[in-house]
């Protein structure tokens, strides 16, 4: 009777007129962007982030999170007609995407794309609306060693799950949690990394930051690696699948679709690990495996339902405990924050409205995109020919005037800079940025969480390991840490992450 209740407080939040608008606005975007090659969910959501603070919180946050499950759906269409993911989870579909293309069917890979990640996303919304409140239940006995220790795992996770080496990703998490202990140290008052700047006596801006690493920084990169010459486009042909080809497409999709929802909830899993554990697992258990890299309609909903599934399971230690499983759940994570809402367990009892509308309109937000996606292939074929010289200066502009409304500094400007300069450098060296994020958002809570626990305990470090929560967690981190470090694991992620899967 509870979840009846928490749904249709939820169904009227995100039934109002301005919650419905942003959440169209948010899926458009979340199109476009995964349509347009070397943009991505990340980059746009730190773009954004200035925008949103004149919004609602739940407002603000149904069109974030719109954009990001959004940009799994527009990733797949260039994966499909010109063999280039728009969106780095839907790599593994140009495999099989583009072969079905180059025969004449990419209208029905779409439809397979719309169809498997309509599913997956409607099935994992209700996975969220069931086990969160359980889940926060149980978060709301943690105590701060708990949080402590829970934070730890998120990080170990991270650097678990970085595609590169593991050195650099546990190096980017540290450089992240220093960062982030920029300015006044609240408990004593004292400067920190500040060097005199007055700037920075309230810490380095995360906006900034973020617009710098990922949009700046990303904008560089395209710039190197393309010639601003549009895509050769294949043909779109028949669009709805045939009943073989729906029949072919069912197991696939629910198979995706438990894969993307257990991987999602997962700190540091991500879309992108989804997909290939799904297409890992169909190729070998599919009944026309012999297709498989040569145009499998099975190669293409397995992966696209699991990547749409794991991008709104990812919410799910986002809202509950507050533990960003990915780079874009940390910028959720600093959204909530600028937006004065805390995240972790008190979220659903302090501001109901705010959770269950954001549920709900993940259902909206799926319908949205599966209307949006089919009808209107054509309009979105046509994005792709638009060189990317002409939307790089409008793109940048964009991002310096959202950075300088915010804190009405010419510093902030000067920061996105720095850190697009410092972003790209350090891609160049393969460093990955995931690891980073979360360690600049974390780092101030995990130090919080630290010095609340020695005030309590007196000082006494052993106050992690007596707790029998935190000790298991603390176990649970360092066992996966030696894990990963086994040469053994250390070529299994190898195998995961390469492209040809």
């Amino acid at each position: 009777m509870d979840l009846i209740t928490n749904l249709s407080l939820g169904l009227t939040e995100a039934f109002l007129p301005i919650n419905l608008f942003f959440c169209f606005v948010g899926v458009l975007l979340g199109t476009v962007i995964g349509i347009l090659p070397g943009i991505g969910p990340l980059a746009t959501i730190s773009m954004l982030l200035p925008l949103t603070f004149g919004m609602e919180p739940t407002t603000s946050l149904i069109m974030l999170a719109g954009i990001y499950y959004g940009s799994q759906y527009g990733g797949s269409t260039t994966a499909i007609l010109v063999n280039l993911p728009g969106e780095a989870a839907s790599t593994v579909t140009t495999i099989d995407g583009y072969q079905m293309a180059l025969k004449g069917r990419a209208g029905v890979a779409l439809a397979a794309a719309g169809i498997g990640s309509f599913v997956a996303g409607c099935a994992a919304t209700v996975l969220i609306a069931l086990v969160a409140k359980p889940l926060t239940s149980v978060a709301l006995s943690f105590g701060p060693p708990e949080y402590f220790s829970l934070m730890v795992i998120g990080l170990v996770s991270s650097i678990a799950l970085a595609s590169g080496s593991l050195l650099k990703a546990l190096g980017m998490i540290v450089f992240g949690l220093l960062l982030g202990l920029t300015g006044i140290d609240i408990y004593t008052n004292k400067q920190r990394f500040t060097f005199g700047s007055i700037e920075l006596l309230d810490g380095l801006s995360f906006v900034a930051i973020a617009v710098g690493v990922f949009g700046i920084a990303e904008i560089i990169r395209n710039l190197q690696s393309t010639d601003g010459v549009p895509p050769r486009l294949a043909q779109v042909g028949r669009i709805w699948p045939r009943l073989d080809d729906l029949r072919r497409m069912i197991a696939p999709t629910l198979r995706g679709t438990a894969i993307g929802s257990a991987i999602g909830v997962l700190p540091g899993g991500g879309a992108m690990l989804a997909s290939f554990i799904a297409y890992n697992v169909e190729k070998p258990v599919s009944p026309n495996s012999a297709e498989f890299g040569h145009g499998a309609v099975e190669g293409v909903a397995a992966p696209e339902a699991a990547n749409n599934a794991a991008a709104q399971t990812s919410f799910i230690p986002t809202l509950t405990l507050g533990i960003p499983g990915s780079a874009t759940m940390a910028m959720m994570i600093g959204a909530m924050t600028i937006q004065g809402v805390t995240p972790g367990p008190n979220v659903i009892t302090s501001n109901p409205a705010l959770f269950w509308g954001l549920i709900v309109s993940m259902w909206l937000g799926n319908a949205m995109l599966i209307i949006l996606n089919l009808p209107l292939i054509g309009v979105w074929v046509s994005l792709l020919k638009v060189p990317y010289r002409v939307l790089f200066p409008a793109i940048i502009a964009f991002c310096c005037i959202g950075v300088y409304s915010v804190s009405n500094s010419v510093f902030g400007v000067y920061l996105v800079i720095g850190a697009g300069m410092l972003g790209y450098f350090l891609s160049r060296l393969d460093c990955e940025w995931a690891p980073f994020v979360l360690g600049f958002v974390l780092g101030p809570m995990l130090e919080h969480q630290l010095r609340r626990s020695m005030l309590i305990s007196g000082g006494d470090p052993s106050v992690f390991v007596t707790r029998p929560i935190s000790a298991v967690l603390l176990l649970m981190a360092l066992g996966l840490l030696i894990l990963v470090s086994l040469p053994t694991t250390n070529k299994k992620r190898a195998e995961v992450f390469t492209d040809e899967v």
